[in-house]
């Protein structure tokens, strides 16, 4: 602990005038009492900013889960984005407007704080079945260039002293260009200044369903034009035939299964919108068992021949020359790439003759097939 001392200043000696040399004294131990003040203070301002951080701490460590809600706090980012939702950056304060993140791709917009593009991917990624089976990674560049073996060598047989042939293995490239998808939302000006309402999450969800129905169908089936080449799109994915245009086939689904290499067979998953998944539920083996099998365990996917089942909406029906299931690994056959996770500008002008604010919100994502080999679809006579 620290001592403090005060400290006295010397009296001038002056014999010629008594008063001013008391009046010097007094001055001198005035002085000495201001600094000795101001240093206390000082100190004593740093003990109790201390006691204040330590019963905080002590209050998150009495929470539950060991005060795991320390995480839970809203950061300046996340206050500040919330702000610009509500209010325009007009009426933000400058340390908020600092937090804003501004990337020259966005051109004038604000990427949304790491908490809120994880509620928008989390949407995404509850409704889209095709982000759940796939391989998701993410790219700063306008396209991802992936290098893919194309020729295998060739080992011969040969004598002692013959000479060995080439075996050289080639390669290609996959190029998946990255796209943009936007949107725009209205939202009332009551709405934005009712503080009872959590516009987050309110937005969030309205830009989940949006984006999500976009990336679904694009990347089933998009045609690669201004958007991700989708899975019913590929080319390359060898076929099993149903034999019949409107009957499913249980023998045919198991030839299906079996025309995959063991690799792709054994790791593989079903893929079928939820009328198809229907009537497959229906079908059964030459010994009157059901083909379909249901999870017997809470949180165990129910099976189709022993595999997984994704139900995509996107997938065709069941009708004569359609596709209506796809098998395979789909980890394998199949990337998605995120350029930009979320921006967004707010537009408080255009439509301020309603009372509404309109977000502009944008994303850059890029799909496509490289590994068709790994995959294998039912085509109906």
């Amino acid at each position: 602990m620290e001592h403090f001392k005060l400290e006295t200043r010397a009296v001038p000696d002056n014999q010629d005038d008594p008063m001013t040399a008391a009046t010097q004294a007094v001055e001198a131990l005035r002085t000495g009492f201001t600094e000795f003040q101001t240093r206390a203070d000082q100190r004593f301002a740093g003990l109790d900013a201390l006691t204040q951080r330590l019963t905080d701490l002590e209050t998150r460590a009495n929470r539950p889960n060991g005060g795991t809600a320390v995480n839970q706090e809203i950061t300046i980012e996340r206050r500040a984005f919330t702000n610009f939702m509500r209010y325009g950056r007009e009426v933000m304060e400058l340390e908020e407007v600092r937090a804003l993140i501004v990337g020259e791709d966005v051109k004038g917009g604000y990427l949304a704080p790491a908490e809120f593009q994880a509620e928008v991917i989390k949407g995404i990624l509850d409704i889209s079945p095709i982000r759940q089976a796939v391989r998701v990674g993410s790219t700063s560049a306008g396209s991802v260039i992936l290098p893919k073996l194309t020729g295998m060598p060739d080992a011969q047989w040969v004598g002692e002293e013959e000479t060995r042939p080439e075996t050289t293995a080639t390669y290609g490239q996959l190029e998946i260009p990255i796209h943009e998808l936007a949107c725009y939302i209205d939202v009332s000006n009551r709405l934005l200044e009712d503080s009872a309402i959590n516009i987050d999450s309110e937005i969030s969800s309205m830009l989940a369903e949006k984006f999500e129905e976009k990336e679904s169908l694009a990347f089933s089936n998009g045609d690669g034009v201004k958007r991700p080449l989708g899975l019913q799109k590929a080319a390359g994915i060898a076929e099993v035939l149903n034999g019949s245009g409107t009957t499913l086939n249980a023998d045919k689904l198991i030839g299906l299964m079996y025309s995959l290499p063991l690799a792709y067979r054994n790791s593989g998953s079903w893929m079928m919108n939820g009328t198809t998944l229907g009537i497959v539920r229906t079908l059964k083996d030459g010994q009157n068992n059901y083909i379909w099998q249901p999870g017997l365990q809470a949180g165990q996917p129910s099976t189709l021949l022993g595999r997984p089942v994704i139900e995509d909406k996107t997938m065709p029906d069941i009708g004569a020359g359609a596709y209506p299931i796809l098998y395979g690994d789909f980890s394998k056959a199949y990337r998605i790439y995120d350029r930009v996770g979320l921006s967004v500008l707010r537009d408080p002008f255009t439509q301020a003759n309603r009372g509404m604010v309109r977000f502009h919100a944008r994303r850059r994502v890029g799909g496509g097939p490289v590994l068709t080999e790994a995959l294998r679809k039912l085509k109906m006579a």
